[in-house]
């Protein structure tokens, strides 16, 4: 049993079974790849994968138990080179986050600035996605952070910290009549709407609301981020519907923001981190840029605490 055969069981999985991107993704030969998942099933004396010819259709009983063995294994070989580092170069080496672009562009730029001064030979990643695609980033390791409104609450694996809680406002044309009368959801319900695509920034809430006053709203367009939204509000396309802190005054001219926080719900952003990741330190205080009492005691006794 050796290292590649390991990843390649968890490369496969990750691809689907579909061996042509797990040797892709390894920089090898498909050959090889085959070659190496028949000498581990020799081994182990087992068959890990379900197959269709020379295809993989999928993990057979003992295969979905070895595959989580196999990804908590790697997960200790990052951890014994993350931990080496740490000792070696304690300032320097790389911080991943993945968030969305709400968050990257309203919420981080600040904890960025504090924590690169602190720590300026740190390279920092920002991967922008999904809530999805930040959750996939969090379990293969490729992230040390995952920030997001949706998603990461839901998996065990995971330990999360609330980062701040915000509300969404409404965004208008100056002069719309709707700065004229009270914001209803009512009122809100016969504009056409522009908002984010289901998933992103708290739209669930949005719909919850519409449901639950037993409104259809017309939304008429969805966007990844609020500032699609607000470039077509501005053109006239609808009323947008956004995160209240993605309107900028000295930015979004000939638009005005409405209060819309007796209309929906708050949302909390949330920090996850995935439960046995090792951290290093300028990790811990990336953390507490972010919330002053997320201290590493903290951090780290909630880490081992059993999911």
């Amino acid at each position: 049993m050796n290292l590649q055969q390991l990843r390649i069981v968890r490369e496969a999985v990750q691809q689907n079974f579909n061996l042509t991107e797990v040797a892709a993704a390894l920089f090898t030969s498909q050959s090889g790849v085959s070659k190496h998942i028949k000498d581990l099933e020799d081994e182990l004396g087992v068959e890990l994968f379900q197959r269709r010819g020379k295809r993989l259709l999928g993990l057979t009983e003992p295969g979905k138990e070895v595959a989580q063995v196999v990804d908590r294994m790697l997960q200790d070989v990052r951890n014994i080179k993350r931990l080496a580092q740490q000792f070696s170069s304690a300032d320097q080496g790389q911080l991943t986050i993945a968030t969305t672009h709400t968050q990257a562009r309203y919420a981080l730029p600040q904890v960025v600035a504090r924590f690169k001064a602190a720590y300026p030979r740190v390279h920092l990643v920002l991967h922008q996605g999904s809530p999805a695609e930040i959750v996939s980033l969090l379990q293969s390791g490729e992230a040390d952070v995952g920030i997001a409104t949706e998603a990461l609450g839901r998996d065990e694996a995971f330990v999360t910290f609330p980062f701040y809680e915000w509300r969404h406002a409404v965004v208008v044309p100056e002069g719309h009549p709707l700065t004229q009368q009270p914001l209803t959801l009512e009122a809100l319900s016969e504009q056409a709407l522009i908002t984010y695509h289901e998933g992103y920034t708290g739209r669930a809430r949005i719909d919850a609301s519409f449901a639950q006053a037993g409104l259809a709203p017309d939304i008429v367009m969805s966007a990844l981020d609020a500032d699609v939204i607000k470039t077509y509000v501005q053109v006239g396309l609808g009323v947008g519907i956004i995160a209240a802190m993605a309107f900028e005054p000295n930015r979004d001219a000939g638009l005005q923001r409405l209060d819309a926080s007796h209309l929906f719900p708050a949302n909390t952003t949330r920090i996850a981190l995935k439960r046995g990741h090792y951290l290093r330190g300028f990790a811990y205080r990336f953390l507490q840029e972010c919330v002053a009492d997320l201290t590493e005691e903290r951090v780290r006794a909630a880490m081992e605490i059993e999911g």
